[in-house]
Parts: C-alpha cells; structure tokens; sequence
C-alpha cells in the first residue's frame, strides 16, 4: 500500500478531520492556514486564510457548510467551508485550544487556554444563523475551569452534553440542557 503525501503545511499538524461523508479531509496546523483536501486523490481544495497565530482545532459541521477554527491569535473563527470566507470571528482573552459542532449543528463549544492570567474557559455558543454580529453576542453557556485546563473535548449524544478531558488526567461530562 503507497500512502498519499498531502504536502500543504510548513510546520507541524495539530489536527486533522474528515467530513461526515468522507470525501473531505480538514488539517490545520502551527503555520496560521487549515487546509481542505479532497480525500480521493489528496488535491488541496482550498486554504482558510484569516488567522495570525497557530491554528490548534477545527471541526465541520454535519452538512460540511460551516467550519470552526480555533488558534493562538486567540480568536475562535467560523467559516463558509465551500467559499473560504469568515463567517464569524469571536476573540477571546487567550488562545482557543478545542472547538466542535454539535451533532445537530445547531451549537458550538470551544475552551481557551489557562495562560496570560486568564483560566481556562468552556464556551457553548449558537451557529444556527451565526454572522459578523456573533463577536458581540454573548456566549450561551460559560463555564470557569478552576482546576484544570482542558486538552480535548467532544460532544456526547443528542446534544444534553459536552464531555472534556483535562490536563490532570480527569474527564468531566457537563450537563448543558
């Protein structure tokens, strides 16, 4: 079996993300631009240019429309996954280190880092009709960590929880409804 080299980053890959159909594949990295490939042949479809630090998370949504970034320029963006576009762009007070859909579509979450004397946040927002006007809404859900930041997160079933795993080895599921 010959793998297929997909060449399109210049520095180290913090995570990759096929689409629910599996034809696409999303990778972002430490050089600022995520990527969508085309997972048959490897043919980069498009690049994400809008961040200026490194890109840490992405997830896409169930109808692969919407794509959420998270980075070290310590903004959380939403983008038009097929045009390329931003279209939301949330700062926050440090670096955005996970990010996810919910399986509806209808939410997202994302955690910011423990660092710049700020503690690390959890953040649930609603995408359904996300524009520019997002940054200066406030967040559905937050909630403080106190004790550790989280490293990973992920949805549990029918959107009633996020499930956070953290850096002291615990794993927390949080009951949103």
């Amino acid at each position: 079996m010959r793998p297929l080299m997909l060449q399109g980053h210049e520095r180290s890959i913090t995570q990759i993300k096929y689409n629910r159909e599996g034809d696409l594949l999303f990778s972002c990295s430490k050089d600022q631009k995520p990527n969508v490939w085309y997972s048959l042949n490897g043919e980069r479809l498009g690049t994400y240019d809008g961040h200026q630090g490194a890109v840490w998370c992405l997830d896409v949504d169930w109808e692969s429309r919407k794509l959420i970034t998270g980075a070290g320029d310590m903004t959380t963006k939403i983008w038009d996954v097929e045009y390329g576009t931003v279209i939301a762009s949330i700062p926050t007070k440090s670096s955005v280190r996970t990010s996810n859909f919910s399986f509806s579509g209808n939410q997202a979450a994302y955690s910011t880092d423990k660092a710049m004397g700020q503690s690390c946040e959890l953040f649930l927002i609603d995408v359904r009709n996300a524009d520019s006007s997002l940054s200066e809404q406030e967040p559905t859900l937050r909630i403080p960590m106190t004790e550790s930041k989280i490293t990973s997160m992920l949805w549990g079933p029918l959107d009633e929880t996020i499930i956070t795993g953290h850096d002291n080895g615990n794993i927390a599921i949080w009951d949103i409804r």
